[in-house]
């Protein structure tokens, strides 16, 4: 799912009235990964923005293919999941099996009889070539199947990374590779201020290994070192392994990876496969463990077999990102947690994050850890983070997004964090970067970084007050209270100002630590509902996605419609569940139900947009429980669950979510040609006891129990009266200026 364009039947009802601005593609790749570990291996065709694919670089509409077919020139290592407009990302150290000789290295060839499952990837290149990737935490294994030939090649290539589209290319800085005989062999790349290692070993007896340079061998040379290296000056060079081949005979490449060096390489090697002469086996088998238990932790009964498929998958994807490289950071000499493709805060701290503190603890606790640390070095929390050096190189996206993690982390007592060291950074990283001008003037533009940095005052002031620092919370509560700068009183919605991907409708209806002052801004219940709907569509008509390269009229005409954008964007992914507290939850259940028929599908095109990290998936495994995360204020909202029963094993045991009156409804990939009526909640009990609010703590969900809820099919009202809380329920004066 989500490896190629957008390709859902046409939306009916509600969601038909949503329009689609960003990438209409999932950007995923169907690569061998490990759960959230740190390597992945996929066929390279150089398409944006994975390397894998057939597209070119795209920020709107439909994207425009690169190639006819599938195709590759290899399989590289460390892509990306799902993102957008990064551009050059990894895709290093390339691995070519050929019957060609070397001038043929950058051929693309077409791949068939493509096989793809968790933890493994294979395909079939044009020359009849078997092609077989694993992958373990910090190694890949490849295996390739040859037809008869006299000069079967195995080709690395140390001096790939990037994409092959326009300024994609990644220059190594520095880089060497030495050739260790007996089928072994190491180097190390400068990448991005990066040094990256690998140590190889071939199983093939009875073959040859070279290095090359600039396509040429090097007849008896052992070493090549590159002290400088530019643009102008860098021609290919790596390892060459070649000889005989029956036809069936299989070759197995192992690649060892570090951030620290060729020994460490190897001794991640040597502990992951070592032992047989042949790994590949081994080391598939202990993945598809990994993954078999990880995408256990969320189990669902009932659904059409398309529901239940879209759901593994976005569990799936959900665990791929971001990649821990435990003791591998290149910045730091200590041991310990190394977390990198946060890519991007924006795009996963609203609900990929609460998903791994709910079904993966200890990682969720490693991440919070290693945020810390970059920041203490680089001097900034990380709005997103690659392999590379440099924070902040996302800070137009937001600003404090991992304030909201680490007060969710402190509430339900995640890890065991130094939450006096914790706060110093967070208290730091909110007087930094547009932080400065908030402090000082109570405002600052682009408007939305009011609200984040608001949010990021109310979240540390919740840390400040758990450690006993009440002098400090109070300094922090009354900063948090200027969220009602961002606003316009005269139309209840956010001032004029530059929008990062998105207008101020789609930022206007955020999950607000005071929803109740909020409201009251917009004039009260009814006018706020009323905002809502329109922004959600109720009552409008249809409208026509953009297509490849749609004009700037075409996409400023979709842009005045001031509408939901369907779960393609992130600014207003957590909207819907704005309206339980207006008193509507019956609404939430309308748009989240929408969503879930319509905008996601089976098949490469079934999803709406980028899944960023996997932020859209894990949007859609709450949603399909009936659940939502508010991030920073440990609550979870619920809503009618799109599955019977379902079972999330937490850190207190398992919370049971069982529905009676719960009616299987297709989604549009089923095929048909219905719209499935939405269901409601018409009351629901917690452990037994009646519920009738409409959220739950997160040491509600992370202890354990049974919320049980009664469907039907028309609205009720469950939980009309009972508001989720805010920030003005303590304080009734409401926020100050």
């Amino acid at each position: 799912m989500g490896t190629a364009a957008t390709s859902l039947p046409p939306a009916s009802g509600l969601a038909a009235t949503w329009w689609r601005p960003k990438p209409q593609v999932g950007n995923t790749h169907p690569g061998a990964t490990s759960p959230l570990g740190m390597v992945s291996a996929c066929a390279y065709s150089g398409a944006y923005p994975t390397g894998y694919g057939r597209y070119g670089k795209n920020t709107e509409g439909v994207p425009e293919a690169m190639f006819e077919n599938l195709r590759a020139s290899g399989f590289t290592h460390f892509q990306q999941s799902g993102t957008g407009a990064i551009r050059k990302y990894y895709n290093y150290v390339r691995v070519t099996p050929m019957v060609q000789p070397l001038d043929d290295l950058g051929t693309t060839w077409q791949l068939h009889d493509e096989t793809a499952s968790p933890g493994y990837y294979a395909t079939t290149l044009d020359p009849g070539i078997r092609c077989e990737v694993t992958v373990g935490d910090k190694v890949a294994v490849h295996r390739y199947t040859f037809p008869e030939t006299r000069s079967a090649r195995v080709v690395v290539d140390l001096s790939c990374g990037g994409l092959a589209i326009a300024h994609g290319r990644t220059i190594p800085l520095r880089a060497y590779a030495e050739s260790l005989g007996h089928g072994r062999a190491q180097g190390t790349v400068v990448v991005e201020g990066v040094p990256l290692s690998v140590h190889v070993e071939v199983h093939a007896p009875g073959w040859r290994q070279m290095l090359w340079h600039d396509r040429r061998l090097i007849e008896g040379g052992t070493r090549l070192d590159f002290d400088s290296i530019r643009q102008t000056t860098l021609r290919a060079f790596g390892l060459l392994f070649m000889g005989p081949a029956r036809a069936g005979r299989t070759i197995e490449v192992r690649l060892g990876f570090s951030l620290r060096g060729c020994d460490q390489a190897r001794a991640n090697l040597d502990r992951e496969c070592g032992g047989p002469t042949t790994a590949f086996d081994a080391v598939r088998t202990a993945t598809t463990g990994r993954w078999a238990d990880h995408v256990d932790r969320v189990q669902v009964d009932g659904g059409t077999p398309a529901r239940r498929q879209v759901m593994a998958t976005a569990l799936y994807h959900s665990l791929i990102k971001p990649c821990f490289g435990d003791d591998e950071s290149p910045f730091w000499p200590t041991p310990g947690p190394f977390a990198f493709d946060v890519c991007t805060m924006w795009d996963i701290y609203k609900t990929q994050l609460p998903l791994l503190m709910a079904i993966t603890p200890d990682r969720a606790a490693d991440l919070l850890e290693s945020l810390i640390r970059v920041c203490e070095e680089e001097g900034n929390f990380p709005i997103g983070y690659r392999m590379a050096r440099g924070a902040d190189r996302f800070f137009r996206q937001a600003s404090a997004l991992a304030h909201t993690a680490l007060a969710d982390a402190r509430s339900i007592g995640l890890g065991d964090l130094d939450w006096n060291w914790a706060l110093v950074h967070m208290e730091d990283d909110l007087r930094r970067l547009y932080g400065e001008d908030f402090i000082e003037h109570g405002v600052v533009h682009p408007i939305t970084h009011t609200l984040d940095l608001a949010y990021g005052h109310h979240c540390t002031a919740q840390v400040a007050r758990a450690v006993g620092d009440r002098r400090l919370a109070d300094e922090l509560d009354e900063r948090a209270r200027l969220w009602v700068n961002a606003f316009d009183p005269s139309s209840g919605l956010l001032r004029d100002s530059e929008y990062y991907e998105g207008g101020k409708w789609n930022y206007s209806f955020r999950l607000l630590h005071d929803m109740r002052a909020r409201i009251a801004l917009a004039g009260g219940d009814d006018a706020f509902l009323g905002m809502l709907d329109a922004f959600f569509g109720f009552g409008a008509g249809a409208v026509t996605q953009p297509g490849l390269a749609p004009s700037t009229a075409e996409m400023a005409a979709g842009y005045r419609l001031n509408r939901f954008e369907g779960l393609n964007n992130e600014p207003d992914m957590e909207a819907p569940w704005a309206y339980h507290y207006a008193g509507s939850p019956h609404r939430t259940a309308d748009v989240v139900h929408a969503a879930l028929t319509w905008q996601f599908g089976t098949g490469r095109g079934g999803l709406p947009g980028n899944d960023d990290s996997g932020g859209l998936s894990s949007w859609y495994v709450w949603a399909s429980l009936g659940l939502f995360p508010v991030a920073g204020q440990s609550l979870f909202l619920i809503n009618a669950p799109a599955f019977s029963r379902a079972t999330v094993r937490v850190p207190g045991g398992e919370f049971v979510i069982e529905c009676t009156g719960h009616r299987e409804d297709p989604i549009g990939a089923d095929g048909i040609e219905r719209t499935p009526a939405t269901q409601y909640v018409q009351s629901a009990t917690l452990d037994g006891h009646r519920l009738d609010r409409t959220h739950l703590s997160a040491c509600d969900l992370h202890r354990g129990g049974v919320l049980r809820l009664e469907l039907g099919p028309t609205p009720s009202r469950w939980g009309c009266l009972t508001r989720p809380p805010s920030l003005s329920d303590a304080h009734p004066g409401g926020p100050t200026t």
